[in-house]
């Protein structure tokens, strides 16, 4: 168990730290006693309402939207046994994206716009992993060009979408697909589903490790193989779909961090997705602090800054896959 809390350990306290420089960095710059005085409840008027009303919950959201997309990700992989997995890149983030736009447009909002994402991505999920499917089941190969091509289809849509919406939405919808925490909401039923998907994977830990090895092998030890596979594609797709609500479609987080976990901490999934949680939520702070400072006081689309760490990490694992 010690094992297994010190990295964890490590990891939250890097979260830490990148909360205070996501909250303190800006258009205007906060020493970090300013900052700890305000989440304390003293220091000026304007700092309180700087940081507690704009940048902290906008952090929060941030560390939430990271931790869902590297969680979804990390299952991902665990499911089709297969590093190149990933929401974006699978088509998932595309799919909830899809779903999000048709409530918009639509003139709904809340539950019904995370109910559409989930939809969305789910029926990517269904799609690819059934067109992927051929008799001799998943290869790299086949699931990796399914998804781009069931992505490139909800790129069309997207853009059809775009392209008969009305002129004054085009700006704010073009800036959430690229990934927007601009205008995030409340953070706290984001940051209470990564919670309770942590805790709910966690039990299935072991189950998790077998079947990374094969379905047959899990099978015969005993796993209810079919349950857990349906189950972790609902649970990506619930996950992907609440983080494109969020902050709309941010690409390559859940490739990145649980591949750079698992070559630093191994493949224990019971230590691998909490990790993928903290490391995914510090990953998207560090790249939201990015965002909002490199040519403040004008913002870059997150998305952008994810798509320039991503990209070279994904050609990296394909040419070592070939």
């Amino acid at each position: 168990m010690i094992v297994l809390l010190r990295p964890l350990g490590l990891l939250a306290l890097a979260a830490l730290v990148a909360l205070v420089l996501s909250v303190a960095l800006g258009s205007v710059t906060l020493a970090p006693g300013e900052v700890l005085a305000a989440l304390g409840g003293g220091g000026e008027a304007l700092s309180r309402t700087l940081i507690l009303e704009l940048r902290l919950p906008r952090s929060l959201v941030a560390f939430a939207v990271g931790g869902l997309l590297a969680v979804a990700g990390a299952l991902m992989q665990v499911l089709l046994r297969n590093p190149l997995a990933d929401p974006y890149v699978l088509g998932l983030s595309g799919g909830a994206a899809v779903g999000a736009l048709m409530a918009m447009l639509a003139g709904v909002g809340g539950l019904v716009i995370s109910g559409s994402a989930f939809v969305g991505a789910l029926i990517s999920t269904l799609l690819v992993f059934g067109l992927a499917h051929g008799r001799g089941g998943w290869t790299p190969s086949r699931l990796l060009l399914t998804g781009v091509v069931v992505a490139a289809g909800w790129g069309a849509l997207i853009t059809l979408m775009l392209s008969v919406s009305p002129v004054e939405r085009l700006p704010g919808m073009l800036y959430w697909l690229m990934g927007d925490l601009a205008h995030a909401g409340s953070p706290w039923p984001l940051l209470a589903l990564l919670l309770v998907a942590c805790l709910l994977a966690l039990p299935l830990g072991r189950h998790l490790n077998v079947l990374a090895r094969g379905a047959l092998q899990a099978a015969a030890l005993g796993v209810s193989v079919r349950r857990l596979e349906w189950s972790l594609y609902l649970a990506a797709s619930l996950l992907t779909a609440a983080a494109v609500t969020g902050a709309g479609s941010i690409g390559f987080v859940g490739l990145v961090v649980p591949h750079l976990l698992r070559l630093a901490l191994g493949n224990d999934q019971r230590l691998i997705l909490p990790a993928c949680a903290l490391a995914g939520g510090t990953l998207l702070l560090l790249a939201d602090t990015l965002a909002r400072t490199v040519i403040a006081p004008e913002q870059l689309p997150v998305g952008v800054i994810t798509a320039l760490l991503g990209v070279p990490t994904f050609l990296y694992l394909l040419y070592r896959g070939s």
